[in-house]
């Protein structure tokens, strides 16, 4: 099937779910492929990458998906509608900082290390919590959502973690005050989307499903 084919196909089949078109690794005609297919959200794992394609690329709604480093913050602020990686007090308290020098407010999504795996980046499940209200001091940040990445599992050993998620989530988005009113929860993949979307997904990060294989 084409890109235009698999974006069709998964639209569909996500009716109210929103689609983030990864396009890491992709070149710009196929990504427009994508979006002419109707695609209305590409997610973008690294700064320097969109960098170098998002003057060919039509007006979208463009995320930063992958991990990002405080000396790469000035230009996500500048590229990007959405941050959903935020990791860290640091990170936030970065963008927060670039963002009112721009004279914008960020969106941002707080990225949850649903496994609490040492290896991986973003707030433990013990700490989002606390980390939500030190974020909510800071004038120039819109936390908008909670995104996470579960374990490297099959998509029915992710459950779980889409669950607990889930329940964070629910949880969160009570605490509308100020700067935090925390509407998503992207969650799920390529490899586990329909898993994710039965246990409470808002919005799915689907790049092969679209694209595709990749060669990194």
């Amino acid at each position: 099937m084409t890109v235009e084919e698999n974006t069709k196909a998964i639209l569909e089949e996500l009716g109210e779910v929103k689609l983030v078109s990864v396009t890491k690794t992709v070149d710009t005609d196929r990504i427009n492929e994508s979006i002419r297919a109707g695609a209305t959200i590409i997610g973008e794992n690294r700064v320097q990458e969109f960098d170098e394609k998002c003057d060919c690329i039509p007006p979208c709604e463009k995320h930063l998906i992958g991990h990002l480093q405080t000396n790469k913050v000035k230009r996500a602020v500048e590229l990007f509608d959405v941050i959903q990686s935020v990791d860290s007090l640091k990170v936030a308290e970065e963008i927060d900082k670039r963002a009112g020098e721009l004279g914008k407010v960020q969106k941002v999504f707080l990225q949850v290390n649903i496994g609490n795996e040492p290896q991986k980046y973003g707030f433990g499940t013990d700490e989002i919590a606390d980390a939500i209200k030190d974020i909510r001091t800071l004038s120039n940040i819109h936390v908008r959502g909670l995104m996470c990445i579960p374990p490297y599992v099959s998509a029915e050993e992710a459950r779980p973690y889409f669950r607990k998620m889930k329940a964070i989530f629910d949880e969160l988005k009570q605490e509308k005050l100020g700067n935090i009113d925390i509407q998503e929860l992207s969650m799920g993949m390529s490899g586990d989307y329909k898993v994710a979307i039965e246990e409470g997904a808002t919005m799915v990060r689907i790049g092969s499903g679209i694209f595709g294989k990749r060669d990194y």
